[in-house]
């Protein structure tokens, strides 16, 4: 499904509906470049999943975890070569633990995700700085 937003807080609102549809182990995978809002997306989804604390990006910490009616591990993978330095952090660990796992930079790693991953791919709009073309796949009832 394609939505459209035109500021970070409209794509932190699709973040929280999406976190709301969420059901525990499911994988989020994020796909766009540098700035396009995947962190603020990952802020609506802690909202919908009742997390407490404030979101940042994980990039030099390679997993932030916020606590909640379902947890949330969010990963940055930007700076990690493979995906098997992905099962060095402990993945499968994080997979069986109930949570959601919101993935950035996922391409880096795609073949560690499992086939039932939800992606969401987030683009520019053409003419709008702020705007965002925000598609979502492999999740039903959303």
């Amino acid at each position: 499904m394609e939505h459209l937003t035109h500021s970070a807080a409209e794509t932190e609102a699709l973040g929280c509906r999406l976190g709301c549809a969420l059901t525990p182990g499911t994988v989020v995978a994020y796909r766009g470049g540098l700035g396009m809002g995947k962190t603020a997306f990952t802020r609506g989804l802690a909202r919908g999943l009742d997390c407490r604390g404030r979101v940042t990006s994980p990039t030099f910490t390679i997993v932030n975890e916020y606590q909640g009616r379902i947890p949330l591990f969010h990963f940055d993978m930007y700076r990690l070569p493979d995906a098997d330095a992905l099962f060095d952090i402990g993945w499968e660990d994080y997979l069986d633990r109930g949570g959601v796992c919101a993935v950035e930079w996922s391409e880096n790693v795609a073949e560690a995700l499992p086939e039932d991953t939800v992606w969401v791919d987030i683009r520019r709009l053409e003419g709008e700085d702020n705007g965002r073309r925000i598609t979502i796949t492999g999740v039903t009832g959303f």
